[in-house]
């Protein structure tokens, strides 16, 4: 028999890690890719077909071109883990650990604000006031409807008497579709939604602390700054 003391302690279970939660605007890269194709086309036709400088030409404007459109576009994203929130806009990439994070704004743009006061944009969660008068006015329909359910339920149920009315009442509140779970929502309002809750879980935690940084985007900006000077070039020299 073994002894206790040859017995080896049982391995402790590891936190498991949680992934990011990544937001990006599915019109924007729909928008994007089309753009792309379009530039695509119209560049390598010009390459393969055009005369003189043309085809020079298209390959500088494809190098400033194509680079922008993928900055404002398919680059864009938000990423959303315990300790910190990640904004990858189209030149900038900025770390902001939750302890850093004063607020989440939204208004004609959704920002986040530092505490130092500082504000960053959210290019990949745009503010659509198209979509929000759309969840307003479905937000309408839906407690009008339940109040009109809700009044026909009564009626049936004085007409049965009391003891009939209450269990109506009962299945009434019971029944998917006459009570709403919560006010309908824009889907960039119930992104930002999440990132306050978030936020207001993980503002005070321990490994969310730390120092805000900002990196620039060179990857983008330096094959568009080639592009534009070489097309400048092309245009003076032409």
């Amino acid at each position: 028999m073994t002894s206790p003391e040859s017995q080896s302690p049982a391995p402790q279970p590891s936190e498991p890690e949680s992934k990011d939660r990544v937001y990006r605007s599915v019109p924007a890269i729909a928008g994007g890719v089309l753009l792309l194709a379009i530039t695509a086309w119209l560049g390598l036709d010009a390459v393969f077909s055009g005369d003189g400088r043309t085809p020079w030409l298209a390959l500088a404007l494809m190098l400033l071109i194509v680079p922008l459109v993928t900055a404002f576009t398919l680059r864009p994203a938000v990423y959303a883990g315990y300790d910190r929130l990640r904004i990858r806009n189209p030149f900038r990439v900025i770390a902001l650990p939750w302890g850093q994070v004063a607020m989440l704004k939204s208004t004609y743009s959704n920002e986040v604000i530092t505490e130092s006061g500082t504000k960053y944009q959210l290019w990949a969660v745009p503010v659509s006031l198209r979509a929000r008068k759309k969840a307003a006015r479905r937000e309408m329909r839906e407690t009008a409807d339940a109040r009109r359910a809700m009044g026909r339920d009564d009626g049936r149920g004085s007409a049965r008497g009391m003891g009939a009315g209450a269990g109506a009442g009962a299945g009434t509140r019971g029944r998917p579709g006459h009570v709403s779970d919560g006010p309908v929502r824009a889907e960039t309002d119930r992104i930002m939604d999440e990132l306050r809750g978030l936020h207001e879980a993980r503002h005070a935690a321990p490994t969310a602390q730390g120092e805000v940084s900002v990196r620039w985007a060179y990857e983008v900006m330096g094959p568009a700054g080639a592009g534009a000077l070489l097309t400048l070039i092309l245009l003076l020299v032409g």
